[in-house]
């Protein structure tokens, strides 16, 4: 049995950053502006809890980062074999799938689809050939495929409480109206 190129593994982050790129540009922005349209099309979903601001999209997409590395730089060092490289691997193509599947089901465009198909699958179906190819014993992707969504989740999760009081903070203050000319009970309470 042969071993795996160290870059076969580091291509699992490559593929990732350039993957994730595209979501970080455009999942934000995407949210909002399709958000009324999804409503009418799909009112059970509750599309008020899946928005992200810009700020989440930006930490989870680090988080995971993160999570990617991790795996990578074990599926390096260990030529391929490392049960959690490949349910990254596993997870990482079936996303890709799954990115098809949700701009179909809204009929257009939605984050990452246009890098899921030109690098997310290709990546994921040469990586697995190579460790095929060398004899690797590959792992079924049924563990990566329950994993994906829990991993996700934890990201998800993790994001929101590390930028919610970040948002909170940024968020314009809402001024209670008074008569003109009157000062907020703030700028009262300064006034010798």
């Amino acid at each position: 049995m042969g071993r795996v190129p160290a870059g076969v593994a580091w291509g699992l982050l490559a593929a990732w950053a350039v993957h994730d790129a595209e979501e970080l540009a455009t999942m934000a922005r995407w949210t909002r502006a399709a958000r009324p349209r999804l409503e009418k099309r799909f009112p059970q979903v509750p599309w008020g809890r899946l928005e992200v601001s810009q700020a989440h999209a930006s930490v989870a997409i680090g988080l995971m980062g993160g999570v990617v590395a991790v795996a990578s730089g074990l599926g390096a060092r260990t030529g391929g074999r490392s049960p959690v490289f490949q349910a990254a691997l596993a997870g990482f193509g079936v996303h890709g799938v799954v990115h098809l599947a949700q701009a179909a089901l809204v009929r257009g465009y939605t984050p990452g689809v246009m890098t899921a198909p030109l690098v997310v699958i290709p990546y994921s179906v040469w990586a697995w050939r190579r460790l095929r190819r060398a004899g690797v014993p590959a792992r079924g992707p049924g563990a990566a495929v329950a994993a994906f969504p829990l991993v996700l989740a934890g990201v998800h999760a993790l994001a929101h409480a590390l930028t919610g009081g970040l948002e909170r903070s940024l968020a314009p203050r809402r001024r209670t109206p008074g008569p003109p000319g009157a000062r907020s009970p703030r700028a009262r309470s300064r006034r010798p």
